[in-house]
């Protein structure tokens, strides 16, 4: 059972989406607040897998309470659930530790894979929030750690390609269609990447391509 917590300051948003994501048999939610500090007092109490946190709230804010909440309990998963889609908001939280940042438009089946997804160890992000990361790190481009031509010799021309594809936000669907081969040879091209490059996901991937340049 995946325990939950749900940071909101609005009572009908908060049971609103209690009631979407526990119609899922594998989660439960054990817990609401309705700002930060009692987001953080929760998580004392009832050491949850998932926090999903509003950003805008009195006292202390969604970002501010998941740097408290991951400073003390770094195993709980905090996910950014929010209306507001802005640059600085998402690159705060993400730097403040959290493990996702999805928009209040998503679906409910995408809400409860988002959720269980966390719990399970992965980062997720709402498709109109990743262009947002990667044009952050190319406004704020760092000199690489390793040269260009090295990775060059690491990744094929075709992992290149794929790389600058998912760079463009593109899902696997989307990289599939455009290079002609099948979602599956996408998956492994793009497992075979990380691992070469000893990163953790697709995230990670744009942010390390930006960075280094790579394309």
């Amino acid at each position: 059972m995946i325990k939950v917590i749900i940071a909101d300051d609005q009572e009908i948003i908060r049971e609103g989406i209690k009631y979407l994501i526990e119609q899922d048999p594998e989660i439960e939610v054990l817990g609401v607040a309705g700002n930060g500090s009692e987001a953080l007092e929760l998580c004392e109490t009832i050491k949850p897998d998932v926090v999903l946190m509003d950003i805008v709230m009195p006292e202390v804010s969604g970002v501010e309470s998941t740097l408290l909440i991951k400073e003390k309990y770094p195993d709980i998963k905090v996910i950014i659930l929010t209306t507001f889609n802005h640059d600085e908001n998402i690159s705060k939280a993400l730097e403040n530790g959290a493990d996702g940042y999805i928009l209040k438009d998503i679906k409910p089946k995408e809400l409860i894979l988002a959720v269980k997804s966390a719990a399970s160890g992965l980062r997720v992000l709402h498709k109109d929030a990743f262009p947002s990361i990667v044009k952050k790190v190319s406004d704020q481009r760092k000199m690489s750690l390793i040269q260009k031509d090295e990775l060059t010799n690491l990744l094929t021309p075709r992992e290149i390609e794929i790389i600058n594809l998912v760079v463009d936000g593109k899902d696997n669907r989307d990289i599939a269609n455009s290079l002609f081969i099948s979602e599956g040879t996408v998956r492994n091209t793009i497992s075979l990447i990380l691992k070469k490059l000893n990163l953790r996901d697709r995230i990670q991937l744009a942010v390390y391509a930006v960075k280094n340049d790579i394309g």
